[in-house]
């Protein structure tokens, strides 16, 4: 037999080594089945260390609430009393036309032929001042039906081509606001705000042709159509729904249709009222022609006169006759007067008032008023002319110094009164006068929290004797700040200063401080850092 050996001809594998080659990984995830590295181990076997998986998690239905939509007009009037004073008619006419829209929903998605047919959306146009609870009112019914609801400003939105915000971007926000479930943002609500301000013009001459290039664009998604989910110059959505097809094997919906989305617009329309006053004449509607003198009047006449508002009107004012017919639900929203701003501090869930006593509490302050601050505070907040918000306005300005000062005085009721409007520095003075010895007991107990912290921080104690921590309180008051940040202050270079002392004294850990040391703490230290090298 020859003893040549065939030198094409490969060695025979070892049974029990692992294949050679840029194949190994595969061929071993293969064999595998593809169980994570990290769960077997050199030779091949499972790793008994590797924990079980947890079990898959019931499928839900995001669809669950849309499907069992009940609610009746009545019930979400109901709702939106607790939260939204006044407004009735408005109240009324959004309930109908939320629960027309989402009926018909539920229908379509017990019965794909009722879906088949033709049906025209109940979009709603909402005009009122600002600060009126148009915004609010939409946000509560969102929530009391569950499903999502974005916000956007018709300012920020352009024409196709320019630079802006696509109108199409608001169908993608409504997405983000599902958590990604394209199949539940279909079923949304878009609310659009300050939409009069996309009006070409408004009877003074002028023109903007951006403002009717977004009518334009915003007609194609009222109705019915496709919006791309990922636009084509986000490159991040893109990769995003690359990385999720790799991940599941399945390709994420590309595009998303508009036909069952509400949607739901608003704006002051500021002129609007002199353009229905000029159509049909002040007489008409029980007004005399002379003006009134009377503002509170003056504001009631501009309402009335917006209730009276047709097609041709908003036309005039600048919309496309297109566009204003894919709004058939209007909604004209009141002045908020004195009596609605006294309820909204005292009866509404969530409101301005109950959120001052929150933030309050959380100085252990418990706020409280009488009946007629709260009238008072109302009458101020009409005189600002921005509804619902003017009450902010007032409140902010009359606590601000009350959360600024009263904090760690020791005071925990605090009760507004009438009188206290009148004057609110005048009766913080005194409310700290009252409460001066508590707020010295406290500033006192500062200092020794100061050390505390000293301590905890740096290694060293301080010791500060009683008249010491007499004048620091007194100096912490002379200069208008508070003990903790006086002392902060003043001893910012004592742990470097009792370091140099601990390398020549390292057994001393504990400094006391008279009176004259709080004098010039600076001083005092640069004494014992003397004091420590000469003695060492």
């Amino acid at each position: 037999m020859s003893d040549t050996v065939d030198e094409n001809k490969k060695p025979e594998e070892s049974p029990h080594e692992p294949p050679r080659g840029a194949d190994f990984l595969k061929e071993l995830m293969d064999k595998l089945g593809g169980i994570p590295l990290g769960a077997i181990r050199l030779d091949g076997s499972p790793a008994q260390s590797q924990r079980p998986e947890p079990p898959p998690k019931p499928a839900v239905d995001p669809l669950e609430l849309v499907k069992k939509f009940s609610f009746r007009p009545r019930e979400i009037r109901d709702y939106l009393d607790r939260y939204v004073i006044g407004q009735n008619e408005a109240k009324k006419v959004l309930a109908t036309a939320v629960c027309d829209h989402y009926n018909h929903v539920r229908r379509c998605l017990e019965d794909p032929e009722v879906a088949k047919k033709d049906y025209a959306k109940a979009n709603v146009l909402m005009i009122g001042p600002t600060g009126v609870g148009k915004t609010y009112l939409m946000r509560c019914i969102a929530r009391l039906i569950g499903v999502p609801f974005v916000k956007a400003d018709a300012t920020k939105f352009s024409e196709t081509g320019y630079v802006g915000y696509d109108v199409e971007d608001i169908v993608r926000d409504l997405v983000k606001a599902a958590d990604g479930d394209s199949k539940l943002a279909q079923f949304g609500i878009v609310y659009i705000d300050e939409v009069d301000k996309l009006a070409s013009s408004v009877g003074d001459g002028h023109k903007d042709v951006s403002g009717r290039g977004v009518q334009v664009n915003l007609l194609k998604l009222l109705e019915d159509s496709d919006v791309r989910l990922v636009a084509q110059n986000d490159m991040m959505g893109q990769m995003q729904a690359m990385m999720s097809f790799q991940r599941s094997g399945e390709q994420p919906p590309s595009a998303m249709s508009t036909k069952f989305i509400l949607f739901i617009v608003s704006g002051a329309f500021g002129k609007l009222d002199s353009l229905i006053k000029r159509r049909i004449g002040s007489s008409v509607i029980g007004f005399g022609a002379p003006q009134v003198s009377d503002e509170s009047n003056g504001e009631e006449e501009n309402s009335a006169l917006l209730k009276h508002v047709q097609t041709s009107d908003l036309v005039q004012y600048g919309f496309e006759p297109e566009f204003v017919g894919r709004f058939p639900v209007r909604v004209i929203l009141d002045e908020l007067g004195v009596p609605e701003l006294e309820k909204i501090l005292t009866t509404a869930e969530n409101g301005v008032w109950e959120q001052y006593v929150e933030t309050m509490a959380g100085y252990d302050i418990q706020l409280t008023a009488d009946h007629d601050a709260l009238c008072r505070i109302a009458e101020e907040a009409v005189k600002e002319k921005t509804g619902a918000r003017g009450l902010l306005t007032v409140l902010e300005h009359l606590f601000r110094d009350f959360k600024f000062e009263l904090p760690g005085t020791g005071i925990r009721e605090l009760k507004l009164t009438s009188g206290m409007l009148e004057n609110p520095q005048k009766a913080l003075a005194a409310l700290l006068e009252a409460n001066h010895e508590e707020a010295d007991r406290l500033s006192y107990a500062e200092v020794s929290a100061f050390a505390e912290r000293f301590l905890a921080q740096t290694g060293f104690r301080l010791e500060f004797s009683h008249e010491a921590s007499l004048k620091l309180v007194s100096q912490a008051k002379a200069c208008g700040k508070t003990v903790r940040g006086y002392c902060e202050s003043q001893f910012k270079d004592f742990e470097y200063g009792l370091k140099l002392i601990a390398k020549s004294h390292p057994e001393r850990t504990s400094f006391q401080l008279k009176e004259d040391d709080v004098e010039n703490p600076q001083q005092t230290l640069t004494r014992w850092i003397k004091e420590s090298y000469e003695n060492g």
